[in-house]
C-alpha cells in the first residue's frame, strides 16, 4: 500500500475530496465514466463486492488497520491518504465519525434492456432531485422487492455522495440505469406504467387490477410539481395512496415506500 500524509490542502491527489464537486467528479477525464465518492466502511465494501473499483482512500492513520483494513487487504495497490482528525475535517467539512472516504470509479452504464430484461416491477425516479430523497428511494426500493431502477438525468445522480450515504449503499445493490426515453418505451418492454399523481381519474393503490399485472412500472415524481402531465396522460394507470386527517399527500420517499410495498408484496 502508498501511504500518503497530508499536511496540506494542496497535497497532490487530494483534490479529489477538497474541490471537486459531485458534477465534476462524475465528469472526471482521468477515468473513462467518471469517479464517484463512497462514505464508511460497510458502503465500500459493499461497493467493492459489487464490482467497482476504488481508486484512493482518505482516512484517519488509525483507521488503516482498524476499520479501513478490510478495504486495503482487497485493494493493496490504492493510495491512502491519511491526516489528523483536525485536517481532515478541514479538508471534508465535517468530521469522518465513520472514518472513511473512498474515490471509485464508476461503471459503464448499462441499457434499459439489459436491466429490465427478468424484471417484474421496476421503478422509474423522474426529476427527483434532493439526494436525500434519491437514497431513501433506492433503498426502499431495495429492501421491498423492486427489481430495478430507471432515473432521469435531471434528478440528483444516484451516485451522488449523500445518495449514496443515505441508500446505505443499496445503490450498489439493485440494478439500475439512467433514462431518458418515454413512457412508451416502458410499454415496448411489456411494462404497464403506473403514475403516482393526485388527479381526478386516480385509483386507489390498493385496486387490484394493479396487483393482477405482472410487470409493472411505477414512476416517481419532484418533491414540488410531481409527474409532468405528458407522464400522466400516458401512463395505463394514475395512482393514489389514500390519504387521512386532512393530509394531501406523502414525501415522494415515503409514497415511494409504500408504493413499493403494496404493488411488489403480492407479486413475489
Amino acid at each position: 500500500m502508498i501511504i500518503k500524509e497530508i499536511n496540506s490542502l494542496n497535497t497532490q491527489g487530494v483534490e479529489i475530496y477538497t474541490s471537486l464537486t459531485d458534477a465534476q467528479l462524475r465528469q472526471k477525464i482521468e477515468t473513462e465514466y467518471g469517479i464517484f465518492i463512497a462514505e464508511s466502511p460497510k458502503v465500500i465494501n459493499i461497493a467493492i463486492a459489487a464490482g467497482y473499483k476504488p481508486l484512493s482512500l482518505l482516512c484517519e492513520s488509525k483507521h488503516i488497520t482498524g476499520d479501513a483494513a478490510s478495504i486495503i487487504t482487497k485493494c493493496k495497490d490504492i493510495e491512502i491518504f491519511t491526516g489528523n482528525r483536525e485536517i481532515l475535517k478541514e479538508i471534508t467539512g465535517y468530521a469522518l465519525t465513520r472514518g472513511v472516504l473512498c474515490a471509485m470509479q464508476r461503471k459503464q452504464p448499462k441499457t434499459i434492456q439489459e436491466i429490465c430484461k427478468n424484471a417484474n416491477r421496476i421503478a422509474i425516479i423522474d426529476a427527483v432531485s434532493d439526494a436525500t430523497n434519491v437514497g431513501a428511494i433506492f433503498r426502499s426500493a431495495t429492501a421491498l422487492g423492486i427489481d430495478a431502477i430507471l432515473i432521469t438525468q435531471n434528478s440528483c445522480d444516484a451516485l451522488n455522495r449523500r445518495a449514496i450515504r443515505v441508500s446505505m449503499g443499496t445503490v450498489f445493490q439493485i440494478e439500475w440505469t439512467y433514462f431518458n426515453g418515454k413512457i412508451s418505451d416502458l410499454k415496448d418492454l411489456g411494462f404497464k406504467t403506473v403514475a403516482m399523481a393526485l388527479t381526478n381519474n386516480s385509483i386507489s393503490i390498493k385496486n387490484n387490477r394493479l396487483k393482477q399485472e405482472k410487470k409493472l412500472a411505477i414512476i416517481v415524481g419532484s418533491e414540488g410539481y410531481g409527474l409532468s402531465q405528458e407522464t400522466i396522460n400516458l401512463a395505463d394507470y394514475i395512482v393514489k395512496i389514500p390519504m387521512f386527517n386532512g393530509v394531501d399527500s406523502l414525501n415522494v420517499a415515503a409514497a415511494s415506500a409504500v408504493a413499493f410495498w403494496e404493488l411488489c408484496t403480492t407479486n413475489r
